[in-house]
């Protein structure tokens, strides 16, 4: 039973609520029980589980190290205003890019955790194959990023990069690109779906940087009725996507 937030421990758990820390240990921090048992059931290595003193566990940890802290603890390391007993440290996981993937989307520069993960979990429910984080969107292994794909992360290969040379690369496996864009775009439903589809949504204020558009085969707005000027990323991302895999 671990008391004192001076644990050894204790330190390095809190230290992987920095980018810089995880990206050192390649682990990460993931918080309560139902993102945690999605974690187990989809293979994802999970090192080790923290718990409250009371809290019982939903499935067999088998020889997983199991660390029990007070209360006072759990709310330390806890990212939520309410602690649900029990974190989880996860080792990052790599998966191959697949030759058979034909929906992927990219995001450019998406800033808000909350947005980039509801776009992981709208992909994750429509089908798309995987999402790209470019340079300068908020880390995916983010703990509200993680909070907001509510376990599509460990369902969805989520990669990170450069989106320029990934876009160079998706191109030459056969991709076309299409960034979203009111200056030069089409709307997007006058445009034929091509077998295999990356697109870019891009920061919240700015949108898709320049670079992309210029390498993009298309550029793609949602027309809208409205007074609204802009719809909120991770709300086009859901409606674009959903329009998508209904045409596949």
């Amino acid at each position: 039973m671990i008391q004192s937030i001076q644990n050894g421990k204790v330190k390095k758990w809190n230290k992987l609520k920095k980018k810089k820390w995880r990206e050192k240990t390649q682990t990460f921090l993931v918080e309560g029980p139902h993102l945690i048992e999605e974690a187990n059931k989809s293979s994802w290595p999970i090192k080790e589980l923290i718990l409250t003193e009371d809290f019982r566990l939903g499935f067999d940890p088998g020889e997983l190290p199991v660390f029990r802290v007070s209360d006072e603890i759990m709310s330390y390391l806890s990212d939520t205003e309410t602690s649900q007993g029990i974190l989880a440290v996860c080792e990052m996981k790599e998966i191959p890019f697949r030759s058979s993937f034909k929906r992927v989307l990219m995001l450019d520069r998406v800033q808000d955790p909350g947005n980039a993960g509801t776009i992981v979990r709208t992909a994750d429910a429509m089908g798309f194959d995987a999402v790209i984080f470019g340079k300068g969107t908020v880390d995916v292994y983010n703990e509200k990023t993680i909070r907001a794909t509510q376990g599509s992360l460990f369902h969805l290969p989520v990669y990170r990069g450069d989106l320029p040379e990934w876009s160079e690369q998706l191109k030459k496996l056969g991709f076309s690109i299409w960034a979203t864009a009111i200056e030069e775009g089409k709307p997007f439903q006058s445009l034929q779906v091509p077998d295999a589809l990356g697109i870019v949504f891009g920061n919240e204020g700015e949108g898709v940087q320049e670079k992309i558009l210029t390498i993009a085969d298309e550029r793609v707005y949602i027309p809208m009725k409205g007074k609204a000027e802009s719809l909120n990323v991770s709300i086009a991302g859901g409606i674009l996507m959903y329009y998508l895999q209904a045409q596949a």
